[in-house]
């Protein structure tokens, strides 16, 4: 599958361009970014092409991997779907439900296959407990905390424009709900969402199964106390999310595996475009609520 990649800052160059370049059945073909310098640069250093023109990019490919801002990759992955290219997205998705509707209907009306990179779920340990804990059931109650120190001079996404704006709340929380509903169930309500310190929020969902969770999502947190811990009490008993010594890039390459086998199979991944709209609509049901909390 001869494969492109869409973006050039740290995501892209940290964990995309590695993956895509070191991944056995795919073929990475080019760069194409906002900033034409960036592309070249980038694409010299894996001895690929750099495009100016995006379309040009897609016409070169099977598929395109995305390493965009949400606003930015939801209108080019609509195109990309337009023009018959699977898709490798990242969270989240889009900054509203419209532009993640939008995403979906276009990745089903050219029937191209579609995988979000929730990092969590393509990491080994983490994605055979979430297996495991989704067969046993009976999970009274669950507690999250995704808690990240990002606007610091160590983190490379400290300038990111839409971060410092959309905070914690759509950077993280699409990591605790793709490990949430997995397990719990789809939710049914956000019964309550409030501000903390700086950008931080909490969440408590009210989930299919008749569960209930809370979530706590900072990217502001000291860095003594960042890390991320899902909790799970129930039936069965107290079990934790295992911590995973994998980074990003062997996790992306697991998301590269997937699209393979989607678009070979036809069968939808469990971490599609549609499931990450579904993130979407509850991160803005979430974020009307912080918006009364403010008022």
């Amino acid at each position: 599958m001869r494969i492109g990649l869409l973006g050039t800052g740290p995501w892209a160059r940290a964990a995309y361009a590695p993956a895509l370049a070191g991944h056995g059945s795919l073929e990475f073909t080019g760069v194409w970014g906002r900033r034409p310098a960036a592309a070249v640069e980038l694409a010299e250093e894996y001895g690929v092409r750099a495009y100016d023109d995006v379309e040009a990019l897609f016409a070169d490919v099977d598929a395109v991997a995305v390493a965009l801002p949400p606003a930015v990759q939801a209108e080019l992955a609509v195109r990309a779907a337009a023009a018959g290219r699977h898709l490798l997205l990242d969270k989240p998705l889009a900054l509203g439900v419209a532009e993640g509707r939008a995403v979906v209907e276009a990745a089903e009306r050219a029937q191209v296959a579609s995988v979000v990179f929730f990092t969590t779920r393509f990491q080994s340990e983490p994605e055979e407990w979430i297996a495991e804990q989704a067969g046993t059931g009976g999970w009274f109650t669950a507690r999250a905390q995704w808690l990240g120190s990002v606007f610091t001079d160590e983190s490379p996404f400290a300038a990111s424009p839409w971060r410092r704006e959309k905070g914690a709340l759509w950077d993280v929380g699409p990591h605790a709900l793709s490990v949430l509903l997995p397990v719990l169930g789809d939710v049914r309500r956000v019964a309550a969402a409030v501000h903390g310190p700086a950008d931080t929020v909490h969440l408590v969902l009210e989930h299919a199964t008749g569960a209930t969770s809370t979530v706590t999502l900072s990217l502001t947190a000291p860095p003594a106390a960042a890390g991320a811990d899902v909790e799970l009490r129930g039936a069965a008993g107290v079990t934790l999310l295992p911590r995973s010594a994998e980074g990003a890039v062997p996790a992306l390459s697991r998301a590269a595996d997937a699209l393979v086998t989607a678009a070979r199979t036809g069968r939808r991944h469990p971490c599609d475009a549609a499931f990450a709209l579904r993130v979407t609509e509850l991160l803005t049901e979430a974020e009307t609520l912080l918006g009364k909390d403010v008022g």
